[in-house]
Protein backbone atom coordinates (compact mmCIF):
# COMPACT_ATOMS: atom_id res chain seq x y z
CA UNK A 1 0.00 0.00 0.00
CA UNK A 2 2.63 2.50 1.06
CA UNK A 3 5.12 1.57 -1.64
CA UNK A 4 2.32 2.14 -4.55
CA UNK A 5 2.59 5.75 -3.59
CA UNK A 6 -0.04 5.90 -0.84
CA UNK A 7 -0.28 8.33 2.20
CA UNK A 8 -3.11 7.82 4.40
CA UNK A 9 -4.40 4.36 6.46
CA UNK A 10 -6.23 2.07 4.04
CA UNK A 11 -8.88 1.93 6.60
CA UNK A 12 -9.56 4.93 8.13
CA UNK A 13 -8.48 7.34 5.25
CA UNK A 14 -6.84 9.55 7.49
CA UNK A 15 -3.47 10.79 6.39
CA UNK A 16 -0.11 8.63 7.68
CA UNK A 17 2.21 10.91 10.31
CA UNK A 18 4.68 7.88 9.83
CA UNK A 19 5.20 5.68 7.01
CA UNK A 20 6.94 3.21 9.46
CA UNK A 21 4.40 0.12 10.13
CA UNK A 22 4.46 -0.62 13.84
CA UNK A 23 4.51 -4.84 14.35
CA UNK A 24 0.81 -5.80 16.02
CA UNK A 25 2.65 -8.28 19.08
CA UNK A 26 -0.70 -9.08 20.30
CA UNK A 27 -2.00 -10.32 16.56
CA UNK A 28 1.57 -12.18 16.34
CA UNK A 29 1.47 -14.04 20.18
CA UNK A 30 -2.50 -15.32 19.29
CA UNK A 31 -1.37 -16.90 15.73
CA UNK A 32 1.37 -18.48 17.63
CA UNK A 33 -0.65 -20.13 20.36
CA UNK A 34 -3.55 -20.85 17.53
CA UNK A 35 -0.42 -23.05 15.79
CA UNK A 36 0.49 -24.64 19.50
CA UNK A 37 -2.63 -26.02 20.11
CA UNK A 38 -3.18 -27.17 16.37
CA UNK A 39 0.41 -28.85 15.93
CA UNK A 40 -0.77 -32.21 16.24
CA UNK A 41 -2.44 -31.15 12.54
CA UNK A 42 1.05 -30.59 11.71
CA UNK A 43 1.17 -27.36 11.85
CA UNK A 44 4.11 -25.66 12.87
CA UNK A 45 4.76 -22.44 15.28
CA UNK A 46 5.61 -19.83 13.20
CA UNK A 47 9.15 -17.92 14.53
CA UNK A 48 9.13 -14.48 16.29
CA UNK A 49 10.28 -12.27 13.76
CA UNK A 50 12.61 -9.53 14.34
CA UNK A 51 11.55 -6.16 14.33
CA UNK A 52 12.90 -4.06 11.40
CA UNK A 53 14.63 -0.87 12.26
CA UNK A 54 13.03 2.57 12.27
CA UNK A 55 14.07 5.63 10.64
CA UNK A 56 14.59 7.00 13.74
CA UNK A 57 17.09 4.11 14.74
CA UNK A 58 18.99 4.56 11.83
CA UNK A 59 19.64 8.21 12.58
CA UNK A 60 20.72 7.52 16.13
CA UNK A 61 23.14 5.02 14.67
CA UNK A 62 24.00 7.74 11.87
CA UNK A 63 24.58 10.03 15.05
CA UNK A 64 26.69 8.10 16.97
CA UNK A 65 29.05 7.46 14.02
CA UNK A 66 29.48 11.11 13.45
CA UNK A 67 30.07 11.32 17.43
CA UNK A 68 32.84 8.46 17.57
CA UNK A 69 34.61 9.81 14.43
CA UNK A 70 35.08 13.44 15.42
CA UNK A 71 36.31 11.95 18.87
CA UNK A 72 38.71 10.00 16.38
CA UNK A 73 36.97 6.62 18.27
CA UNK A 74 37.91 4.15 15.32
CA UNK A 75 37.04 0.88 17.48
CA UNK A 76 33.64 2.42 18.82
CA UNK A 77 32.80 3.60 15.22
CA UNK A 78 33.93 0.24 13.48
CA UNK A 79 31.56 -1.48 16.02
CA UNK A 80 28.60 0.72 15.43
CA UNK A 81 29.20 0.55 11.60
CA UNK A 82 29.55 -3.45 12.07
CA UNK A 83 25.83 -3.04 13.21
CA UNK A 84 24.43 -1.20 10.57
CA UNK A 85 26.00 -4.00 8.20
CA UNK A 86 24.45 -6.45 10.34
CA UNK A 87 20.53 -5.07 10.05
CA UNK A 88 21.23 -4.50 6.23
CA UNK A 89 22.13 -8.27 5.53
CA UNK A 90 18.58 -9.48 8.04
CA UNK A 91 16.32 -7.93 6.03
CA UNK A 92 15.91 -6.14 2.40
CA UNK A 93 13.23 -3.64 4.39
CA UNK A 94 15.86 -2.97 6.77
CA UNK A 95 18.67 -2.31 4.10
CA UNK A 96 15.93 0.23 2.06
CA UNK A 97 15.35 2.15 5.37
CA UNK A 98 19.10 2.25 5.99
CA UNK A 99 19.71 3.17 2.80
CA UNK A 100 17.07 5.74 2.59
CA UNK A 101 17.94 7.69 5.37
CA UNK A 102 20.98 8.79 3.88
CA UNK A 103 23.83 5.73 5.85
CA UNK A 104 25.65 5.78 3.01
CA UNK A 105 26.68 9.56 2.65
CA UNK A 106 27.24 9.68 6.23
CA UNK A 107 29.57 6.61 6.07
CA UNK A 108 31.52 7.87 2.81
CA UNK A 109 32.20 11.17 4.79
CA UNK A 110 33.70 9.41 7.78
CA UNK A 111 35.54 7.01 5.38
CA UNK A 112 37.23 10.42 3.82
CA UNK A 113 37.87 11.35 7.26
CA UNK A 114 39.64 8.30 8.71
CA UNK A 115 41.48 7.25 5.19
CA UNK A 116 43.80 10.41 6.07
CA UNK A 117 45.57 8.15 7.86
CA UNK A 118 44.74 4.39 6.54
CA UNK A 119 47.47 2.31 8.65
CA UNK A 120 46.46 3.65 11.43
CA UNK A 121 42.57 3.57 10.34
CA UNK A 122 42.57 0.23 8.65
CA UNK A 123 40.31 -1.57 11.26
CA UNK A 124 37.56 0.70 10.85
CA UNK A 125 38.18 1.41 6.96
CA UNK A 126 37.29 -2.24 6.35
CA UNK A 127 34.16 -2.24 8.10
CA UNK A 128 33.16 0.51 6.08
CA UNK A 129 34.27 -0.50 2.55
CA UNK A 130 32.39 -3.78 3.61
CA UNK A 131 29.14 -2.20 4.65
CA UNK A 132 29.18 0.36 1.88
CA UNK A 133 29.19 -2.85 -0.71
CA UNK A 134 25.62 -3.43 0.87
CA UNK A 135 24.13 -0.29 -0.35
CA UNK A 136 24.41 -0.18 -4.10
CA UNK A 137 23.86 1.65 -6.54
CA UNK A 138 25.19 4.92 -3.94
CA UNK A 139 24.33 8.49 -4.50
CA UNK A 140 26.16 11.10 -6.17
CA UNK A 141 27.22 12.86 -2.87
CA UNK A 142 28.83 9.42 -1.37
CA UNK A 143 30.45 8.63 -4.45
CA UNK A 144 32.14 12.27 -4.55
CA UNK A 145 33.44 11.63 -1.10
CA UNK A 146 34.65 8.43 -2.45
CA UNK A 147 36.76 10.07 -5.33
CA UNK A 148 38.23 12.28 -3.07
CA UNK A 149 42.00 11.94 -3.26
CA UNK A 150 42.69 10.48 0.15
CA UNK A 151 39.84 7.77 -0.45
CA UNK A 152 41.07 6.54 -3.91
CA UNK A 153 44.61 5.95 -2.21
CA UNK A 154 43.09 3.93 1.11
CA UNK A 155 40.78 1.72 -1.61
CA UNK A 156 44.08 1.25 -3.64
CA UNK A 157 46.09 0.93 -0.39
CA UNK A 158 43.30 -2.31 0.49
CA UNK A 159 43.33 -2.97 -3.60
CA UNK A 160 46.91 -3.96 -2.89
CA UNK A 161 47.49 -4.86 0.16
CA UNK A 162 44.46 -5.92 1.66
CA UNK A 163 42.96 -10.10 2.17
CA UNK A 164 40.73 -11.17 -0.78
CA UNK A 165 37.58 -9.62 0.81
CA UNK A 166 38.88 -6.38 1.14
CA UNK A 167 40.24 -6.27 -2.22
CA UNK A 168 36.58 -7.59 -3.52
CA UNK A 169 35.26 -4.52 -1.61
CA UNK A 170 37.86 -2.10 -2.77
CA UNK A 171 37.51 -2.85 -6.26
CA UNK A 172 34.07 -2.68 -6.43
CA UNK A 173 33.74 1.04 -4.20
CA UNK A 174 36.39 2.26 -6.89
CA UNK A 175 34.22 1.06 -9.93
CA UNK A 176 31.68 3.03 -8.35
CA UNK A 177 33.22 6.16 -8.36
CA UNK A 178 35.19 5.16 -11.77
CA UNK A 179 32.11 4.52 -13.71
CA UNK A 180 30.20 7.56 -12.57
CA UNK A 181 33.36 10.01 -13.24
CA UNK A 182 35.53 9.65 -16.23
CA UNK A 183 38.15 12.21 -14.25
CA UNK A 184 38.62 9.70 -11.41
CA UNK A 185 39.96 6.93 -13.62
CA UNK A 186 42.18 9.35 -14.65
CA UNK A 187 42.96 10.69 -11.30
CA UNK A 188 43.16 6.69 -10.04
CA UNK A 189 45.87 5.47 -12.98
CA UNK A 190 48.39 7.99 -11.39
CA UNK A 191 48.19 6.31 -7.67
CA UNK A 192 50.83 4.07 -7.52
CA UNK A 193 49.97 0.39 -7.73
CA UNK A 194 46.41 1.31 -8.58
CA UNK A 195 47.08 -0.37 -12.60
CA UNK A 196 48.90 -3.22 -10.97
CA UNK A 197 46.32 -4.30 -8.39
CA UNK A 198 43.51 -4.45 -11.13
CA UNK A 199 45.60 -6.53 -13.75
CA UNK A 200 46.41 -8.72 -10.69
CA UNK A 201 42.66 -9.44 -10.18
CA UNK A 202 42.44 -10.75 -13.90
CA UNK A 203 45.63 -12.79 -13.18
CA UNK A 204 44.45 -14.21 -9.59
CA UNK A 205 40.67 -13.68 -9.93
CA UNK A 206 38.76 -13.81 -6.35
CA UNK A 207 35.56 -13.41 -7.92
CA UNK A 208 33.92 -12.79 -10.99
CA UNK A 209 31.83 -9.63 -9.75
CA UNK A 210 35.63 -8.95 -8.58
CA UNK A 211 36.57 -9.38 -12.46
CA UNK A 212 34.00 -7.52 -14.02
CA UNK A 213 34.81 -4.20 -11.85
CA UNK A 214 38.29 -4.70 -13.01
CA UNK A 215 37.56 -4.79 -16.45
CA UNK A 216 34.95 -2.05 -15.72
CA UNK A 217 37.86 0.28 -14.21
CA UNK A 218 40.71 -0.42 -16.91
CA UNK A 219 38.27 0.27 -19.19
CA UNK A 220 37.55 3.34 -18.28
CA UNK A 221 41.46 4.27 -17.64
CA UNK A 222 41.81 4.04 -21.13
CA UNK A 223 38.94 5.70 -22.55
CA UNK A 224 40.71 8.90 -20.54
CA UNK A 225 42.55 11.70 -21.98
CA UNK A 226 45.93 10.15 -20.90
CA UNK A 227 45.19 7.07 -22.70
CA UNK A 228 48.28 6.25 -24.51
CA UNK A 229 50.64 6.76 -21.73
CA UNK A 230 47.85 4.09 -19.77
CA UNK A 231 47.92 1.83 -22.46
CA UNK A 232 51.27 1.76 -22.39
CA UNK A 233 51.64 1.04 -18.80
CA UNK A 234 49.35 -1.58 -19.65
CA UNK A 235 51.11 -3.50 -22.46
CA UNK A 236 54.06 -3.51 -20.51
CA UNK A 237 52.53 -5.71 -17.60
CA UNK A 238 50.69 -8.18 -20.02
CA UNK A 239 47.63 -7.47 -20.05
CA UNK A 240 46.64 -7.79 -23.92
CA UNK A 241 47.84 -11.01 -23.74
CA UNK A 242 46.36 -11.67 -20.55
CA UNK A 243 43.43 -10.97 -21.36
CA UNK A 244 43.50 -12.49 -24.73
CA UNK A 245 43.68 -15.65 -22.45
CA UNK A 246 41.02 -15.48 -20.49
CA UNK A 247 38.87 -15.52 -23.27
CA UNK A 248 39.72 -18.95 -24.43
CA UNK A 249 37.02 -19.99 -21.69
CA UNK A 250 35.23 -16.92 -20.22
CA UNK A 251 31.76 -16.66 -19.40
CA UNK A 252 29.74 -13.98 -21.82
CA UNK A 253 29.55 -10.86 -19.37
CA UNK A 254 33.07 -11.26 -18.55
CA UNK A 255 34.03 -12.01 -22.19
CA UNK A 256 32.84 -9.23 -23.36
CA UNK A 257 34.29 -6.68 -20.92
CA UNK A 258 37.67 -8.64 -21.73
CA UNK A 259 37.19 -7.96 -25.53
CA UNK A 260 35.83 -4.41 -24.92
CA UNK A 261 39.26 -3.67 -22.90
CA UNK A 262 41.43 -5.34 -25.91
CA UNK A 263 39.58 -3.00 -28.61
CA UNK A 264 40.90 -0.16 -26.57
CA UNK A 265 44.17 -1.26 -26.10
CA UNK A 266 44.55 -1.93 -29.83
CA UNK A 267 43.57 1.65 -30.57
CA UNK A 268 47.15 2.86 -29.89
CA UNK A 269 50.33 1.20 -31.88
CA UNK A 270 51.67 -0.12 -28.42
CA UNK A 271 48.38 -2.33 -27.61
CA UNK A 272 48.60 -3.48 -31.14
CA UNK A 273 52.11 -4.78 -30.90
CA UNK A 274 51.35 -6.68 -27.76
CA UNK A 275 48.27 -8.23 -29.54
CA UNK A 276 50.91 -9.19 -32.65
CA UNK A 277 52.88 -11.35 -30.26
CA UNK A 278 50.55 -13.38 -28.92
CA UNK A 279 49.81 -16.53 -30.90
CA UNK A 280 46.59 -16.36 -28.91
CA UNK A 281 44.80 -13.38 -30.47
CA UNK A 282 44.08 -14.47 -33.81
CA UNK A 283 42.61 -17.56 -33.45
CA UNK A 284 40.53 -16.77 -30.39
CA UNK A 285 38.92 -13.41 -31.50
CA UNK A 286 37.93 -14.99 -34.95
CA UNK A 287 36.36 -17.70 -32.50
CA UNK A 288 34.28 -15.66 -30.54
CA UNK A 289 32.36 -14.27 -33.77
CA UNK A 290 28.76 -15.56 -33.72
CA UNK A 291 29.77 -17.46 -30.63
CA UNK A 292 29.01 -15.84 -27.85
CA UNK A 293 26.62 -12.41 -28.33
CA UNK A 294 25.77 -9.83 -30.92
CA UNK A 295 27.85 -7.38 -29.12
CA UNK A 296 30.98 -9.72 -28.59
CA UNK A 297 30.78 -10.36 -32.06
CA UNK A 298 30.91 -6.02 -32.78
CA UNK A 299 34.09 -5.77 -30.76
CA UNK A 300 35.91 -8.86 -32.09
CA UNK A 301 35.28 -7.78 -35.73
CA UNK A 302 36.57 -3.87 -34.29
CA UNK A 303 39.84 -5.70 -32.76
CA UNK A 304 40.33 -7.30 -36.20
CA UNK A 305 39.82 -4.01 -38.37
CA UNK A 306 42.07 -2.56 -35.92
CA UNK A 307 44.81 -5.16 -36.30
CA UNK A 308 44.52 -6.08 -39.99
CA UNK A 309 43.91 -2.28 -40.74
CA UNK A 310 46.92 -1.07 -39.19
CA UNK A 311 49.35 -4.14 -40.21
CA UNK A 312 52.43 -2.42 -41.59
CA UNK A 313 54.58 -6.08 -42.21
CA UNK A 314 55.72 -6.51 -46.10
CA UNK A 315 54.61 -10.34 -45.91
CA UNK A 316 50.93 -8.91 -44.64
CA UNK A 317 51.54 -11.32 -41.62
CA UNK A 318 48.23 -10.85 -39.95
CA UNK A 319 46.28 -11.19 -42.63
CA UNK A 320 47.15 -14.47 -43.88
CA UNK A 321 47.10 -15.64 -40.32
CA UNK A 322 43.31 -14.67 -40.54
CA UNK A 323 42.93 -16.15 -43.79
CA UNK A 324 44.82 -19.58 -42.08
CA UNK A 325 42.06 -19.48 -38.96
CA UNK A 326 39.03 -19.00 -40.95
CA UNK A 327 38.41 -14.94 -40.41
CA UNK A 328 37.32 -14.90 -44.09
CA UNK A 329 34.71 -17.41 -44.03
CA UNK A 330 33.63 -15.51 -40.96
CA UNK A 331 32.93 -12.70 -41.67
CA UNK A 332 31.15 -13.69 -44.84
CA UNK A 333 28.97 -15.80 -42.70
CA UNK A 334 28.17 -12.65 -40.74
CA UNK A 335 27.91 -10.57 -43.50
CA UNK A 336 24.71 -12.82 -44.30
CA UNK A 337 23.30 -13.46 -41.04
CA UNK A 338 23.17 -9.68 -40.41
CA UNK A 339 24.96 -6.56 -38.46
CA UNK A 340 24.97 -3.12 -37.76
CA UNK A 341 25.71 -0.64 -40.02
CA UNK A 342 29.11 -0.15 -38.50
CA UNK A 343 29.83 -3.87 -38.39
CA UNK A 344 28.86 -4.75 -41.85
CA UNK A 345 31.30 -1.70 -43.26
CA UNK A 346 34.32 -2.89 -41.31
CA UNK A 347 33.01 -6.58 -42.19
CA UNK A 348 33.26 -5.45 -45.86
CA UNK A 349 36.50 -4.07 -45.74
CA UNK A 350 38.33 -7.01 -43.93
CA UNK A 351 37.09 -9.12 -46.65
CA UNK A 352 38.58 -6.88 -49.11
CA UNK A 353 41.75 -6.74 -47.37
CA UNK A 354 41.82 -10.97 -46.46
CA UNK A 355 40.85 -11.98 -50.04
CA UNK A 356 44.61 -10.20 -51.25
CA UNK A 357 45.49 -13.34 -49.73
CA UNK A 358 43.70 -15.83 -50.08
CA UNK A 359 44.96 -17.25 -53.12
CA UNK A 360 48.46 -17.86 -50.77
CA UNK A 361 46.61 -20.52 -48.76
CA UNK A 362 43.96 -23.34 -49.50
CA UNK A 363 42.36 -23.16 -46.04
CA UNK A 364 38.34 -22.93 -47.23
CA UNK A 365 36.37 -25.17 -49.05
CA UNK A 366 34.28 -23.31 -51.52
CA UNK A 367 31.61 -25.52 -50.82
CA UNK A 368 30.62 -24.25 -47.34
CA UNK A 369 29.78 -21.30 -49.50
CA UNK A 370 27.11 -22.73 -51.78
CA UNK A 371 23.76 -21.69 -49.71
CA UNK A 372 25.12 -17.74 -49.47
CA UNK A 373 23.19 -15.38 -51.55
CA UNK A 374 26.42 -12.71 -52.28
CA UNK A 375 29.32 -13.23 -54.45
CA UNK A 376 32.23 -12.43 -52.99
Amino acid sequence: WIEAGNMTCPITNQVLRSLEPIPNHTIRKMIQDWCVENSSYGIQRIPTPRIPVSSIEVSDFLSRINTACKKNDRHGCRDLVAKIKTLCKESERNRKCIISNGTGRVLAEVFEVFSLRTDENAVVLKEILSTLTTMFPLDGEARARLGSPSSLHSMVWFLKSGDLSERRNAVLLIKEVVSSDGRKAEALSKIEGAMEGLVQLIKEPICPTATKASLIIIYSMIKSSSSEKIISRFADMGLVSLLVETLVEAERSICEKAMAVIDGLCSSERGREEAYNNALTMPVLVKKILRVSDLATEVSVSILWKLCKNEKRENGGVLVEAVQVGAFQKLLLLLQVGCGERTKEKVTELLKLLNLHRDRLECIDSMDFKNLKRPF
